[in-house]
């Protein structure tokens, strides 16, 4: 190009980018929009044990008004705590906290084994409506085989001790535990878990650590089984004796969660092992071996996703080398296979030191950093929380501090709901919110988000929950905002939100 030509291009160019310098015309822009939040996905659940009346009720033969008072007074706690699940023990020992015709009435709840309550209701069926109605799912805990605990008192002519004395045994520390290798063990468990699934509007069916029972609970000496183990070889039989233990509760397992699933898709089924599976998994774990003393494959269990959730009882601290909470949690996603929930069981102490509290919020963080996909933990039991001040407060003032929904299970049903329809009205300067559904049996939670000048907030809401009230102002930071915009989503009883439809109100 010549001299002279590009002297005057370069010349062009200059004054075009003076004049858009001097210029005094104002520029357009957009004012930055903050993008909708996403709510925090995290199960928080808490066990409710009903045996020796741990928890819940206080004591046995509480009259009908205390025992729901109690029980309201729990889930009440939970709900202000953030918590969105609680894991309810409605079978201790071959008994039942709620209306059976397989099992007899629970003597922790009316003190008399076989007697129900009076005035009449049904437990069950009482937590499940009050635990929904406050947003939180409700999970049935059972334990498979045993038959009677040692502070059960009498038994009565209605247990399975008596009315199937052959698929009994008795251990000599006072229990007596269904023989898990006999098929009418398997047949009744299975029967028990499926009426419940069958007739109750559960969330989930819950399994904790107590398959063969821990080894002290019969002197240390052998789960006494010979005739059932004579029999298996008699017919031919070719496992060893701790294999042929194990794969008696491989098949209940396995039965329970395809039998749950041809019923209720969207019911959970979630089961919670002795927190190592066996020694040296991995290299620097010691401890106790469920695998050759409960007999439980819990690892098997996993790999094949015969589980919904899986929660290890991770009971130990972080810097514990041989028991290392993240070490054991880190193991454990390891052989999560099917990418199941692997929400653990923790439990660090009762006292209300900084210490337990610390240890306790560090290793849910931890979950959270370990496993984001699909975090959460349960915690042993709901009393470490409800009788500990420090340990609530610090939960609340730190990671519960926001509500959160229970991550969704894909595998289970990934469609998501429909958008809700969604009116707004101005009364002075309350905004009134309502929304309806075209499928509100579909709808288990629904999210108001609101945006005050450009920060989002959200509010989880229960299911019966159809509208909502906002003020046109807030004060954030000591500075008076005016409200801009809403949006409401639905959720499902799995976890699946609906699209959101934004809404400008701020005029």
């Amino acid at each position: 190009m010549r001299p002279k030509l590009l002297r005057s291009i370069i010349g062009i160019c200059m004054l075009l980018f003076l004049q858009a310098c001097v210029s005094t015309k104002p520029v357009k822009t957009k004012e930055p929009v903050t993008a909708l939040p996403h709510p925090i996905k995290e199960f928080r659940a808490a066990w409710v044990a009903t045996v020796a009346n741990i928890n819940w009720p206080s004591k046995p033969g509480l009259s009908t008004a205390e025992q729901q008072k109690e029980a309201i007074d729990l889930l009440d706690f939970l709900q202000a705590h953030h918590f969105n699940a609680v894991i309810l023990q409605v079978r201790p020992q071959c008994d039942a906290l709620y209306k059976s015709d397989l099992e007899p009435w629970s003597y922790y709840l009316t003190g008399t084994q076989g007697k129900a309550p009076d005035p009449y209701y049904d437990p069950l069926q009482f937590w499940i409506e009050a635990a929904h109605n406050r947003g939180m799912e409700l999970h049935v805990w059972l334990n498979p085989y045993r038959a009677h605990h040692k502070d059960g008192k009498e038994i009565s002519d209605q247990s399975i001790v008596k009315t199937h004395p052959e698929l009994v045994v008795y251990l000599k520390q006072g229990y007596w535990w269904m023989d898990p290798a006999k098929k009418g063990t398997q047949d009744h468990t299975n029967d028990v878990v499926m009426d419940i699934v069958k007739r109750y509007d559960i969330d989930g069916v819950h399994f904790d650590d107590y398959f063969y029972p821990y080894p002290e609970y019969n002197l240390n000496e052998d789960f006494p089984d010979s005739s059932s183990w004579a029999d298996y070889q008699a017919g031919g039989g070719k496992l060893s004796r701790g294999d042929w233990r194990r794969d008696a509760v491989n098949q209940l397992i396995e039965r329970l969660y395809k039998n749950i699933k041809a019923v209720k898709p969207w019911v959970k089924f979630g089961l919670s092992p002795f927190g190592i599976w066996r020694p040296g998994y991995p290299e620097s774990i010691s401890g106790f071996d469920q695998y050759n003393q409960l007999y439980a494959d819990a690892r098997l269990w996993l790999n094949k996703g015969w589980v919904d959730y899986f929660s290890p009882q991770l009971y130990w601290p972080i810097s514990r080398i041989s028991l290392s909470f993240p070490v054991l949690l880190g193991w454990w996603e390891g052989e999560n296979k099917m990418q199941r929930h692997l929400w653990p069981g923790i439990s660090v102490g009762r006292d209300t030191s900084a210490k337990t509290v610390n240890e306790t919020i560090n290793q849910i963080m931890i979950d959270r950093g370990m496993l984001p996909q699909s975090k959460g933990v349960i915690h042993w039991s709901i009393s470490s929380v409800t009788r500990n001040p420090n340990m609530a407060k610090g939960l609340l003032d730190g990671p519960y501090k926001n509500q959160a929904l229970v991550p969704a299970s894909p595998w289970l049903d990934n469609k998501a709901p429909g958008v809700p329809v969604v009116t707004t009205s101005w009364q002075n300067d309350t905004l009134k919110i309502s929304w309806s559904h075209p499928d509100e049996k579909d709808v288990f939670h629904w999210i108001v988000y609101y945006q005050y000048k450009g920060a989002w907030s959200y509010i989880i809401l229960n299911r019966n929950s159809r509208s909502f009230d906002l003020e046109r102002f807030a004060t954030e930071n000591k500075t008076r905002v005016s409200l801009t915009h809403i949006a409401v989503t639905a959720v499902d009883r799995v976890g699946n939100e609906s699209g959101r439809k934004e809404m400008e109100v701020g005029k």
